[in-house]
Parts: C-alpha cells; structure tokens; sequence
C-alpha cells in the first residue's frame, strides 16, 4: 500500500517495500494543495484533494492503487474496555456494537466504528482487553472519496498519532538511550496549521494533543514584512534571499514562539498525567527544519531533541531524489507509518 498522509497544505506520497528486515523507499513525493481544501484536519474541498493525489501518482510514477490514509487524533474516540475472554471475533463485534452507544457521543449510523484485542486483563484471566476506535463517518468517507478521486482505493484507514509512533520504531534506534522502552518520548509534529504532540510510553496508546499553531504564521509574517505572495514567501522562507534583518526580526521570534508552543504543550501533558518530565523530545513536521530549533528547544527545557528522520537506515530506488527526501523527512513520519501498514 502507498502511504498517504493528507495534511493541511499538502499531500504526502510514500512506497515502501521491505526485505529481510530492511526498508526500501520506492517512490515518494509531496504536492501542495489549494488554500483551504483542508482546513483543521478536515477536508473541505474534495476535488481540490483529488487532483493533487492524481498529480502525486502521476510524478512518482508508482504503479500501486491501494493506499492508507489516516484521521487526526482529535476526530477519534479510543477507550480500552473489558470482555469475556472465551468470545469470538464476530460475538466481539456484535456486543461492542451493542454497547458503543454508552461511550460515544454520536448516532451509530454516523460512526465508523473498529475494535483490536489488546491482550488478557490484568485484573482477570477471563477478561480481555478490547480497544474501541470510533470516528464520524464522513471523516472517513471524504479521505475515501478524495483518494478515489486520485485514482487510489482505501484499504485502511488509520490515526495519525499510531502512525506516529509505528514510523518512530524506526527512529528510536538512532538515539543513545532512546532504544530503552521504558523511555517517554514526546514527539511534537510542527505542521502548516497544527502543532501536535504524541507522548510515547510503553503504556498503551499514544498521549495525543493538537494546537492550532505552525509554520503558516512564518510564511504570513514574511508575506507581510516583505510584501510578498504566498507562493514567494513559501519559497523564500526555504530557499532564502530575504533581507538581513529576517533573521533577527522575524525568524528568531518565531523560532521563539515554537519553543513556547513546545513548552505549553508538555506542561499540558503533565497536568493530564502521572509524568512530568520526558526523556527525549523528538522534532517532526517541516517547521521542524529551522536551522538551529532543536538546538533552542532542548537548551529552553533541558532535555534531549533531535529532528526526525525515518529514512536513516533505508535504501532508495534510483527515481528517488535523496537531497529532497533528506529535506523533507521530518514531514514524512505520518506517511511512513501509513506506508508500514503494508507489512502488517
């Protein structure tokens, strides 16, 4: 399956493939999308989304149809309930059918509903533990629609915080004493519109929070300052050639104001939780590369920060740019752990 990470200003491209144990990126490729044809998570402009995707298969000249896709944290319901251990999967189904209506909040006929058996109960060995993922259907259904659009079937819809942490299992081996799994890792995937944290423990699911906050607010401020169109701003704020005083007067508040974000984001997750400190902050999403960020995050909060990349121990098939994959890979952990969905 392709990956397939629809974000708010582009859709991402991924094909993997593996052998004895090692990936192999296929073919990869970003497109940017109209303005506003996704707006907080959600797609509003359907056709916008689909002419992208079929402008991104086209480029990468993958031959694949199937793809994964995923929906953002906060447009999912997740609660780990108990069931009779000696049920069958179809006996599962119909008696969390039966009671999802007393953990969510929508008509069932508007829900996508999905259940994984997590393992026994602690507290019994008669019990299992079932996780119930539940999401309004039409998040599903205009990915779906979008993707057929692009000429790519759905074949699994997932959420972004697990791909999250599925692409990070392949980051964690780069970092000294983040390959311990006991370690709490916070990875904050700083995107266009969205600045979003997945706390990683051995625990369970993934701690995930959103805030409306990302590179966007850059882009407008040179837009602003400099008088220049989004497109130049956006291409300018990559590449450079701004005036000298970018630097000071505009990149390092922002630069500031993403430690903040940073900051704020984790002070949630502790007052919502038994931790307060992490051990390792990982830096994804393309804000991320701002030269000298991680730097500044990890001297602000005393811990641990590196950039992401899933990439690092991966081969690459020749129609495949690595200066640009390189660029771009802390963007891509969403898209790499859709595309590992393939091996499932």
């Amino acid at each position: 399956m392709l990956g397939l990470d629809i974000s708010s200003t582009s859709v991402k491209l991924l094909e993997l493939s593996r052998s004895g144990g090692k990936y192999r990126v296929e073919s990869y490729g970003v497109e940017p999308l109209p303005e506003n044809a996704v707006v907080e998570k959600n797609i509003s402009d359907v056709e916008g989304v689909g002419e992208a995707i079929a402008r991104l298969i086209e480029r990468s000249k993958t031959k694949i149809k199937l793809a994964a896709v995923a929906v953002a944290g906060s447009a999912v319901i997740t609660k780990t309930i108990e069931m009779p251990a000696n049920l069958s999967e179809d006996e599962l189904e119909s008696n969390l059918r039966a009671e999802a209506d007393q953990y969510i909040p929508y008509p069932l006929e508007e829900v996508a509903l999905d259940f994984e058996v997590q393992g026994l109960s602690p507290r019994s060995d008669e019990q299992v533990e079932v996780l119930l993922a539940a999401c309004r259907r039409e998040n599903v259904e205009m990915r779906q629609a979008a993707l057929e659009l692009g000429g790519l079937k759905a074949k699994v819809v997932d959420i972004e915080a697990h791909c999250m942490q599925r692409a990070f299992d392949l980051v964690r081996a780069q970092f000294t004493g983040a390959g311990d799994e006991d370690q709490i890792i916070a990875i904050i995937d700083i995107g266009a519109t969205m600045t979003t944290l997945s706390v990683l423990s051995n625990s369970g699911a993934p701690y995930t929070r959103e805030q409306l906050f990302g590179g966007k607010q850059l882009t407008e401020e040179i837009q602003r300052r400099y008088s220049l169109s989004v497109e130049e701003a956006g291409l300018a704020k990559k590449q450079g050639g701004l005036p000298d005083d970018y630097e000071s007067e505009v990149l390092q508040p922002f630069k500031e104001a993403v430690v903040q974000q940073v900051t704020r984001s984790l002070q949630f997750f502790y007052s919502s939780s038994a931790f307060d400190d992490v051990d390792h902050i990982i830096l994804a999403g393309g804000t991320s590369s701002i030269e000298g960020l991680a730097d500044m995050v990890a001297a602000k909060l005393g811990t641990p920060t590196s950039i992401a990349n899933p990439f690092v121990n991966m081969t690459l098939s020749a129609k495949v740019n690595a200066v640009n994959l390189h660029n771009d890979a802390p963007a891509m952990m969403i898209a790499c752990g859709l595309a590992m969905r393939s091996f499932d």
